[in-house]
């Protein structure tokens, strides 16, 4: 099993998030990247080279990007909670173009 552990930023970009926003991610979060969050599926899969994360979980429009770590314990890092609209993902105050 895998600790979810959430950087500031992204309690941050949660908190902009709707209540009912933020239920699903953090339900989907730990039923979801609890248990094998580096196998690929069709809502969780690996990004190409960026700034913000190496794996992207998708929630409906909203979008969660992640890194694990397996020493010295094996968590996941939530780095950032966005909301896709269009070719666009709204991450806090960033627009990232897509």
């Amino acid at each position: 099993m895998y600790r979810i552990e959430y950087s500031p930023d992204a309690e941050d970009h949660l908190r902009r998030l709707t209540a009912k926003e933020q239920r699903t991610v953090l339900d989907r979060v730990d039923k979801l990247l609890v248990h094998e969050p580096t196998t690929e599926t069709r809502n969780r899969k690996p990004m190409r080279p960026n700034p913000v994360a190496p794996w992207e979980l998708r929630i409906g429009n909203l979008r969660v990007y992640y890194d694990m770590e397996e020493d010295p314990e094996a968590v996941v890092s939530i780095r950032a909670v966005g909301v896709k609209m269009r070719n666009r993902v709204c991450i806090g105050t960033e627009v990232i173009e897509l």
